[in-house]
C-alpha cells in the first residue's frame, strides 16, 4: 500500500489545511494511507495526524523569529522528532506545503530530504520559499530576492521581526537547502508564482503550476438575492461585496473606506470577515459581517452580491475571487499575485493595485450592464478552471509520474 506523507502548518483548517485534506482523501480513496504533520492547529481529518512539536516549541520558535529573524531555523527538536516519525513510517511521497509559521526547521527537514531518495513535491502557496524573509513582496514592489537579499524593508511584515535583519543569511541558507534535493517537483497554484520562481534560486527545480480549485457543487448560484439582501440590511441597493478572512492595510480595507466615500446613493459595501472592533469603525452606510465558517451562508452572500471586489494588495491565487466567479458574480480584482489569472473581460475586470477612482468608474460600469449579463459566463469560467476534483486528480497523476521514475 502505498504512503502519502504531507507537511503543512495546519490541518483541515485554512485554505492551505483544506487542500492538503482534500488531497489525503483523493489518495485514500485510491487505496493509499495518509499522514498530514501539522504544526499549529488541526481540525478532524480523515488522514493520519502528528503534531509537531509543542505549544512550548511554538513560542520559544516565535521569539526566536522576533528578535533574531531566524524563522524557519527554530524548533530543531521537533523537527528531529518528525524525521523519527517519517522514517518509522516510510512514506513513498513527501508533500510539503507552508513549511512558515514557527514549528519547523527547515535545516533539519533539508538536510533529510536531500539524502532520505524519497519524492518530494512541494505546493508553493506564496512566496517565502524563495526570500530572506517575507512572504509576499508586491505590496512594497521589492525585487531584491532575485539577487540576494539584505536590509529588508518588509521586515516588519510577516513573520514580524523586532530586532535584527538576518535576511542575507536567511536567503543563503535558504537558496542552500531549498535546492539541495534532486527528487523534488515544485506546484505553483498560479502562473504568476511559477513566474516569479523563474527569476528566483529555485528557477532550475522541475516545476508544474496546478491551480487550486473549489467545490463547485458547495458554491453554486443559491437561494432569493432579494430575500438575502433584505436580511443582511442591504434592502434594494447595490450591494458591493468584499470578504477576506483578515482585514488589514495589505488586504486594502483602507481602500474600501476610501471607496465607500465616493460611492453613489443607492449602493452598499458589505464586507465580510471583519472584527467586532472593526465593526464599530465602519462608516454607518457599511455593513460589517464577522468572520463564518458557515459556507452555505457565505454562498448566499456571494450570490446575493450585483459585484464583488478585491482591493487587494497581497495574495497569491485569491480563493474568494474564484467563490464569488462559481456563484455567478462578476469580480473587480486589483492586479496582485495571480489575480488577474481568475477574471477575464466576460466576467470581470483587473486593475492597478490602489486605482479607487478607476475601481468606481469599473463598478458603475458594471452595474449599468446589470449581473444578469455576467452570471452564466462567471459560472462557466468557474466551471472550466477552478473545479476542485480537476485540480486535485493532477496532484494523483503527479505522484504516479514520479513513483514511476522510481522504478
Amino acid at each position: 500500500m502505498k504512503t502519502l506523507f504531507q507537511i503543512n502548518v495546519v490541518a483541515n483548517s485554512g485554505s492551505t489545511g483544506h487542500i492538503a485534506e482534500e488531497l489525503g482523501r483523493l489518495v485514500i480513496a485510491s487505496g493509499w494511507k495518509s499522514y498530514i504533520a501539522y504544526g499549529r492547529w488541526a481540525c478532524p481529518s480523515q488522514s493520519m495526524l502528528i503534531r509537531v512539536g509543542t505549544r512550548f516549541d511554538l513560542v520559544v520558535h516565535g521569539l526566536k523569529s522576533m528578535f533574531f529573524d531566524r524563522h524557519g531555523f527554530g524548533s530543531r527538536r521537533a523537527t528531529l522528532h518528525l524525521i523519527s516519525k517519517i522514517e518509522k513510517i516510510k512514506p513513498d511521497i513527501i508533500h510539503l506545503h507552508n513549511l512558515h509559521g514557527y514549528y519547523l526547521n527547515c535545516e533539519v527537514l533539508f538536510d533529510y530530504l536531500s539524502t532520505a531518495k524519497i519524492p518530494v513535491v512541494w505546493t508553493l502557496h506564496d512566496c517565502w520559499s524563495f526570500t530572506g524573509h517575507c512572504v509576499h513582496f508586491q505590496n512594497i514592489g521589492c525585487e531584491k530576492w532575485q539577487t540576494g537579499c539584505f536590509a529588508c524593508p518588509n521586515i516588519r511584515d510577516y513573520p514580524k521581526a523586532l530586532g535584527c535583519d538576518n535576511s542575507r543569511m536567511n536567503f543563503i541558507e535558504k537558496k542552500r537547502l531549498f535546492t539541495s534535493v534532486e527528487r523534488m517537483m515544485i506546484v505553483p497554484v498560479c502562473n504568476w508564482l511559477s513566474d516569479m520562481l523563474s527569476k528566483s534560486y529555485l528557477s532550475q527545480i522541475k516545476r508544474q503550476t496546478i491551480v487550486n480549485g473549489i467545490d463547485l457543487e458547495m458554491f453554486t448560484p443559491k437561494g432569493n438575492r432579494d430575500v438575502i439582501k433584505s436580511n443582511l440590511g442591504v434592502g434594494t441597493r447595490y450591494m458591493i461585496l468584499a470578504v477576506a478572512t483578515v482585514w488589514g492595510i495589505t488586504k486594502g480595507f483602507d481602500d474600501l473606506i476610501y471607496l465607500n466615500s465616493l460611492l453613489p446613493d443607492k449602493s452598499v459595501i458589505v464586507v465580510v470577515g471583519v472584527t467586532t472592533k472593526q465593526i464599530k469603525k465602519l462608516p454607518g452606510n457599511m455593513i460589517g459581517i464577522e468572520r463564518t465558517e458557515n459556507t452555505s451562508q457565505l454562498v448566499e452572500i456571494y450570490s446575493a452580491a450585483d459585484i464583488f471586489i478585491n482591493p487587494t494588495y497581497q495574495d497569491t491565487l485569491p480563493t474568494v475571487n474564484i467563490e464569488a466567479l462559481a456563484c455567478g458574480t462578476p469580480v473587480i480584482t486589483y492586479d496582485t499575485g495571480g489575480s488577474a489569472d481568475i477574471v477575464d473581460s466576460d466576467t470581470g475586470m483587473v486593475l492597478k493595485r490602489g486605482d479607487i477612482h478607476t475601481l468606481l468608474e469599473k463598478i458603475l460600469e458594471i452595474r449599468e450592464r446589470g449581473k444578469e449579463s455576467y452570471i452564466i459566463k462567471c459560472r462557466q469560467r468557474a466551471l472550466q478552471f477552478f473545479d476542485k476534483s480537476k485540480q486535485l486528480s493532477y496532484y494523483l497523476s503527479l505522484y504516479d509520474q514520479l513513483l514511476n521514475k522510481e522504478r
